[in-house]
């Protein structure tokens, strides 16, 4: 079979070659953005003070738009070029964002379709205005006017047009469709999906380690260290509810320990620190009335009076409070009666 000709009776190179074209999907989709509110603007500057609505002229005022930003894009390197003879330092001074050159193009777009009165009226300015044009976005998202996939069809093309130093498309060529098929299974701007189970998002392969460390749904080690996997979006949760390391101060706290320590050390720390729990819970419900000295000796007494598992379990200011009265109670009835509690458990008032 012969080889078609172009218009010009020549096969160009570029006829013959398969290119790849594929553009960073992430880049895509924000330019894609761009356009509703770029085009938002344009109809409704252009129909302020008239008998007109938006929606009267969103249709010709898109393609008008369309046309608009292919034009300047395809005219981008021209005009770069135009400033300087030297392509490759032009390519350096220029941006490396395809979005702040895109979205120039979209507010000149807008620009341009100003009538008279939104130049002259102080309308531009007003706070009508902007509520008018997001007013004017949501009716077409609404109404599916310019769908996702329609404009993310136009910001590849405008893409590949203005990304001089093509770091955010391949413009690989290729000799046949097959080894143009083999590339694509490796192009590092080939369209990938979420394997995380619940997460549907799809990205470019070069952005696929960044949407692995973000992923809302990927199940990861608990952050605190404790033994269970958590699904990201459901960390904070984990960590400030249910989680066995999560720190927490001592139930003792507010007489006077101010220890935090994770939430599975709490009987630990309770057990070693018991004296210390015993002597501040002392302090408060004795105030002014005995001295330190004495307050560890009575300490010591509820050492020896009460077994020390069931010392243990009084894991806060209440229990061990209520814990104390009861002991001096028991003091005082010793007293009393002339009996003390010591080392052999009891023994005459002598020298209390």
């Amino acid at each position: 079979m012969d080889v078609p000709e172009s218009d010009c009776g020549f096969v160009t190179e570029s006829e013959l070659l398969f290119h790849c074209n594929q553009c960073d999907k992430e880049l895509v989709r924000k330019i894609a953005q761009l356009l509703i509110p770029g085009l938002a603007t344009a109809c409704v500057d252009n129909t302020t003070g008239l008998f007109k609505s938006p929606a009267s002229v969103a249709v010709v005022t898109r393609k008008e738009m369309v046309d608009y930003l292919k034009q300047r894009s395809q005219m981008y390197v021209t005009e770069a070029v135009g400033q300087g003879d030297d392509i490759a330092n032009m390519v350096e001074e220029f941006s490396d964002e395809p979005t702040e050159i895109i979205s120039g193009f979209v507010d000149d777009f807008a620009s341009s379709k100003r009538n008279l009165f939104s130049r002259v009226s102080g309308w531009l300015s007003s706070e009508s205005r902007e509520d008018k044009i997001d007013d004017f976005v949501q009716e077409m998202e609404t109404n599916l006017f310019w769908s996702i996939d329609r404009r993310e069809a136009i910001a590849e093309i405008l893409i590949r047009n203005v990304d001089l130093k093509r770091a955010f498309h391949c413009s690989k060529k290729f000799d046949s469709a097959q080894q143009l098929a083999e590339h694509e299974t490796q192009c590092s701007f080939r369209i990938l999906g979420c394997t995380n189970e619940g997460c549907k998002a799809k990205f470019s392969a070069i952005h696929a380690e960044k949407h692995d460390s973000e992923c809302p749904f990927k199940v990861i080690p608990c952050e605190q260290k404790c033994s269970e996997r958590i699904v990201r979006q459901d960390m904070d949760r984990h960590c400030i509810t249910i989680c066995p390391m999560k720190l927490v101060n001592c139930p003792f706290y507010q007489v006077g320990c101010h220890s935090a320590f994770p939430q599975c050390n709490l009987e630990k720390h309770c057990s070693e620190c018991l004296r210390s729990h015993l002597l501040y819970v002392l302090q408060v419900f004795h105030k002014q009335e005995a001295s330190v000295e004495e307050l560890r000796r009575r300490v010591q007494l509820l050492e020896k009076s009460h077994t020390l598992s069931e010392l243990s379990e009084a894991l806060d200011v209440r229990s061990l409070t209520l814990l104390s009265k009861v002991n001096d109670a028991n003091l005082v009835n010793d007293v009393r009666f002339g009996y003390k509690v010591n080392d052999h458990k009891t023994v005459t008032v002598d020298g209390w």
